[in-house]
């Protein structure tokens, strides 16, 4: 808690140096959908995105858990023309399991863990044209048992952009993780992508349609995850955004849905 708000008071800080922020770009938020995209913010720039509500089902033969998440808040600070810095952390989690077989439930709630991160954009910041980024990111085990992991986790991903013309955009992320062990004690190599394409609907309203395949090798068990999503954003002005999307798992060892909306805004 003590790093968020210290985190809060540095975008005050940075908010009060308004002079850097002479560079007005194209706004380009984190959220929704799958992909990362490699834009960062102009030097200067504080962008907030906050979602509002996050709900994700996942069922087998033996139980059905639903998880709620609140507040789920990403904090973006420009600090050079492509270098940004993120600080990420879930204000509240709830899970319910329930046994199918007794009709037992169980529930647990908490809040999440803090989530590190560096952008650093190689070409095209403000993620026009051909554009690509390197972020290293690194998760501390500020949660509880209900939504955080138990241990430290580090990664990196590779945002990737491309401009076609007509407001369409190809957009990949590759990434590779030494993600915690299912058991909180470790960690393991976990690897793979998501690719997808945007699209302009309207000045204001724009979507993508994507695909996530991700390879988790856990000691207690290797599983490849594979989802498909589709989101839409609706820009309320320069500097808000609105948004909704849904995920759907592709096969036995993905979530079966998720549904999630929030807000973004640019100061």
């Amino acid at each position: 808690m003590r790093a968020w708000g210290a985190a809060i008071l540095m975008a005050m800080a940075a908010q009060g140096g308004a002079a850097w922020a002479q560079d007005e770009r194209e706004f380009c938020a984190d959220r929704p959908g799958l992909d990362t995209p490699p834009c960062t913010m102009a030097p200067g720039k504080v962008q907030v995105e906050l979602g509002l509500g996050d709900w994700t089902r996942e069922q087998d033969a033996e139980s059905r858990t639903d998880t709620v998440n609140f507040g789920d808040a990403l904090l973006r600070i420009g600090l050079t023309d492509s270098l940004e810095a993120q600080l990420g952390w879930t204000a509240f989690g709830h899970v319910r399991t329930r046994d199918r077989a007794t009709g037992a439930v169980e529930k647990d709630s908490g809040i999440g863990d803090m989530r590190v991160a560096l952008r650093q954009n190689l070409r095209n910041p403000d993620g026009s044209g051909f554009s690509i980024a390197v972020m290293p990111y690194a998760s501390l085990p500020t949660g509880g048992d209900a939504i955080g992991e138990g241990d430290w986790g580090t990664g990196m991903l590779v945002p990737i952009s491309y401009d076609l013309g007509h407001g369409l955009t190809l957009q990949a992320t590759p990434e590779v993780d030494a993600a915690v062990d299912e058991d909180g004690d470790g960690r393991h190599l976990a690897y793979g992508s998501v690719a997808g394409l945007g699209f302009d609907i309207s000045d204001n309203l724009s979507g993508s349609i994507e695909a996530s395949l991700m390879r988790d090798d856990d000691p207690d068990g290797h599983a490849t995850q594979a989802l498909a999503g589709l989101s839409l954003g609706w820009q309320a002005g320069d500097d808000m955004q609105f948004d909704a999307g849904a995920n759907l798992g592709l096969n036995h060892d993905s979530p079966d849905a998720e549904l999630y909306v929030g807000i973004v805004r640019r100061f």
